[in-house]
């Protein structure tokens, strides 16, 4: 489990015997520790023997895709996945996301930047210090989200997630009513190295509004070439929105 702010457990599935080396060498020197898995059916027994804190993930491995690993994964953990592929194609990052990976990077990458992603899952994955006033659950109509558990009910209904999922809507949550810019958004969910990643920012909105429909009473609307707000049927724009905290 994570041992400090930025060092990870980290489990790298990749069939390429010299990244595998190499990736594990690098990690190791910034205190990170590694477990590596060759095949797919490793990497989905390593998931699950080893509890790690962060997956980098091949989708190019011999036996069954990395697309359905991430997919098998997301069945029983919310683990961040960033995803590797020599594949750059929006479709196939898109997939990728569509199956629950948390980021994407397309081969050949910089360790420093694979490193400096690795961190960004850590810090927006490990629940914070929780101060006497920190919220512990946003109501916005009929959706509730407990900021504890990482759940969100619509009308007491369980919707299922994933973690990016739930960073997203909290988020927009928080600011009920009020238009974030792509940048705003990006930077709190994916971190301050993401601001041209759109393509993420788009991919997941597109996914929490299959999840969350208007028929549900909770919307995210587009504000063209600037970002998105949640809104309710009612119209709410900031006063619907309800914080408990963990104060007495």
């Amino acid at each position: 489990m994570v041992s400090g702010p930025e060092v990870a457990r980290v489990l790298v599935v990749d069939d390429d015997p010299a990244l595998l080396r190499a990736l594990r060498v690098t990690l190791q020197l910034k205190g990170h520790q590694v477990i590596t898995a060759a095949t797919g059916e490793q990497g989905v027994s390593q998931a699950a023997l080893a509890s790690p804190d962060v997956i980098v993930l091949d989708l190019g491995l011999p036996d069954i895709d990395g697309l359905t690993v991430c997919r098998r994964i997301r069945q029983w953990d919310d683990v961040p996945i960033i995803v590797l592929s020599a594949i750059g194609s929006e479709d196939r990052k898109v997939a990728a996301l569509d199956e629950g990976a948390d980021d994407y990077m397309t081969k050949p990458f910089g360790m420093a930047e694979l490193e400096a992603r690795i961190r960004t899952a850590i810090r927006h994955h490990t629940p914070s210090a929780s101060g006497p006033e920190a919220p512990t659950e946003v109501t916005v109509g009929p959706l509730a989200l407990d900021l504890v558990h990482r759940e969100a009910r619509l009308d007491g209904v369980l919707v299922e997630l994933t973690a990016k999922e739930f960073e997203l809507l909290s988020f927009l949550a928080r600011h009920i009513g009020k238009v974030c810019t792509h940048q705003m958004i990006l930077a709190e969910v994916w971190g301050s190295g993401y601001s041209k990643e759109a393509q993420y920012l788009h991919a997941y909105v597109h996914r929490l509004r299959q999840k969350i429909g208007p028929a549900a009473g909770v919307s995210i609307k587009t504000t063209p070439g600037i970002g998105y707000v949640l809104t309710t049927a009612t119209g709410t724009t900031g006063t619907g929105a309800t914080v408990e905290t963990s104060s007495p």
